[in-house]
């Protein structure tokens, strides 16, 4: 019986994948052979190691297909001026006039355009009737949140997380209690004053909750956390202009008078909060142990009328999609699944977390045997004291991670520009979000 059930199951697999493959006329297009081999082309912005090895792993797994890579860029040569934008409209010229390859890294692409206007492969379906994903090992949260227009067009090869780090003795002298899962940049602020004068209290001068923090990375680093608060990318509308965003701008602002941040740098020990990317692993170790002695991770917080916080703010590196007009959609959805098999998923090429639960898991539980044996030092050389409890922590924010934000640069580097105004002393909070308002609305409705 579960013999018919994966039968029937791969028929329609294989009728969702070929639905999209007609050309004009209903001529299905036949892709391209070479040597016996269905030829899958693949468009980088830049080789690496990694995908010389995928490529040697994918044919000797399907030997009938012959993986073309076509890199823009070879590896270790470096982008000079006027380059990148020369490689978007190079690939946007491509996918305009349906040539573009079977599959293309879309990460620094115009994403919503190519979704808007078909070029791209709606990858929902097939996620769902594929019964060689295992689903329940898949970061789904992830790929979920990844949706544009309630479809998925986009498959990740790995992602990152951004966490605070907090010196954990401080804030432990100062009995601190907060929850990091539901504060919000008020609290933040009215914590950092309370350990702060604390730690002064002790003989410890010149302490700051951030360093090296003009009000302008504040501000960037509130946006980033609150971004989907202010802007509704479907319904091309933003609310820059509303008092929750103008009291992110003030409070910037006031963290900076009141000398809770600073744009100097702090002293070894003078520093209670720091700002982290974690893209694997070590990063747990390395970046927190190397900055305290007790480091103590949260969640960044978030705008006060936010709700459903649960986990920490994912960014991703790579994404990949396969053109709605390729006529090898099988072979790109095998390679697709690939990517999120075990085998590749293990690569040590591969960058940042992986997209399966059990790869995450084994990782951490290898940095913790090594950890625990004394076979691994920081890089100072110093030994890494890491409790079995804080690899215990690391596992439930790597698993429990689902904020993703499909953040626009543009609407970001608008934001940034604007808001050097208010703090240069040029123009009010108002202002400056007005501006911001009308910037952002223009572009969205572009």
């Amino acid at each position: 019986m579960k013999k018919w059930l994966l039968i029937i199951s791969m028929g329609a697999l294989i009728a969702s994948l070929t639905a999209c493959g007609s050309g004009e006329g209903g001529n299905v297009d036949k892709p391209a052979m070479k040597e016996g081999k269905t030829v899958l082309t693949l468009s980088l912005r830049e080789s690496t190691p990694f995908y010389q090895t995928l490529e040697k792993k994918f044919e000797e797994k399907y030997p009938d297909i012959d993986l073309q890579i076509h890199a823009y860029k070879s590896m270790g040569e470096q982008w000079g001026p006027g380059e990148f934008e020369k490689y978007r409209t190079t690939t946007n010229t491509a996918m305009l006039s349906g040539k573009g390859m079977d599959i293309l890294q879309v990460d620094s692409l115009p994403l919503k355009e190519y979704v808007t206007k078909g070029f791209l492969f709606n990858m929902n379906d097939v996620i769902e009737q594929d019964q060689t994903l295992h689903k329940d090992d898949l970061q789904m949260n992830i790929v979920d949140g990844l949706k544009l227009n309630d479809g998925v067009y986009t498959i990740p090869l790995g992602y990152s997380l951004r966490v605070l780090v907090g010196n954990g003795d401080m804030l432990g002298n100062a009995n601190a209690t907060f929850d990091d899962t539901t504060w919000d940049w008020k609290e933040f602020e009215k914590v950092s004053k309370e350990v702060i004068q604390k730690a002064k209290e002790n003989g410890t001068d010149e302490i700051y909750a951030l360093a090296s923090y003009p009000p302008e990375y504040l501000f960037q680093e509130m946006l980033y956390e609150n971004y989907a608060a202010f802007v509704d990318p479907s319904a091309k509308k933003a609310t820059f202009d509303s008092p929750a965003f103008v009291n992110l701008l003030q409070q910037a602002m006031k963290m900076n008078d009141d000398k809770i941040i600073t744009s100097d740098e702090a002293k070894p020990g003078n520093q209670l909060f720091s700002s982290t990317p974690i893209r694997s692993p070590l990063d747990f170790v390395e970046g927190p142990y190397m900055l305290f002695d007790h480091p103590k991770l949260m969640l960044l917080p978030r705008a006060g009328d936010i709700a459903g916080r649960k986990g920490a703010r994912v960014f991703t590196s790579t994404e990949f999609a396969i053109h709605a007009k390729s006529p090898a959609k099988q072979e790109a959805w095998k390679f697709i699944t690939f990517l999120l098999s075990e085998e590749a998923q293990l690569l040590q090429e591969r960058e940042g977390f992986s997209m399966l639960k059990s790869v995450n898991e084994k990782m951490i539980n290898d940095l913790q045997d090594k950890v625990g044996s004394g076979d691994y030092t920081l890089p100072n050389g110093q030994p890494a004291k890491v409790s079995d409890e804080q690899f215990t922590v690391f596992k439930q924010i790597v698993q429990s991670a689902d904020q993703y934000v499909n953040l626009d640069s543009k609407v970001i580097t608008i934001a940034s520009e604007e808001s050097l105004a208010y703090f240069s002393g040029q123009k009010t909070a108002e202002e400056v979000a007005k501006l911001i308002q009308n910037r952002v609305t223009t572009y969205l409705n572009e």
